[in-house]
């Protein structure tokens, strides 16, 4: 590095300070954007979807179906598909809501769950991202705060693929 030259015309020279270390940024953390999970081959009704709902066991899947069908009036451009064995809700391509039966019960999943309002506190989990709230057979549920839910769930998606 050249320093310039003083009032008495002399120029001095000397080495360059050591450089810093760099830090990497995490940019996505910074701008609060989460990146788009995506699925292909989504349709407007899905046959392997439709046989999961009527399938055994019926009391399970029939109330499956019920949230499901919730799920896929939330807007004419929902389209679903088959993904790790259960009925996911999309638009376009990004996934907003599951629905999966197990032995005793049903979740209603959503895969920013985690990013969703929920003063109801229904949503179970810890992932990173995906929540789902628990149904039971004969068991009391807030309903309707459950459709809000699936409601916010279509609304957050359509705003992250419009960003």
């Amino acid at each position: 590095m050249i320093i310039p030259r003083s009032a008495g015309g002399e120029g001095r020279y000397h080495r360059e300070m050591p450089r810093r270390a760099r830090v990497a940024l995490d940019i996505r953390s910074l701008t609060d954007r989460v990146e788009i999970f995506r699925l292909a081959k989504g349709a407007k009704r899905d046959p392997a979807v439709e046989r999961w709902l009527n399938d055994e066991p019926v009391e399970l899947r029939s109330i499956a179906r019920e949230w499901f069908t919730l799920m896929r009036r939330c807007g004419a451009d929902v389209r679903e598909l088959m993904h790790d064995g259960c009925p996911v809700a999309c638009v376009e391509d990004a996934p907003f809501g599951y629905v999966n039966t197990f032995k005793n019960n049903v979740n209603i999943g959503f895969f920013y769950g985690a990013l969703l309002e929920d003063p109801a506190e229904l949503l179970e989990g810890s992932g990173k991202r995906m929540r789902h709230a628990k149904l039971k057979p004969g068991a009391d549920c807030d309903t309707q705060s459950l459709r809000k839910l699936i409601d916010a769930a279509y609304a957050d998606i359509k705003t992250r693929l419009a960003e």
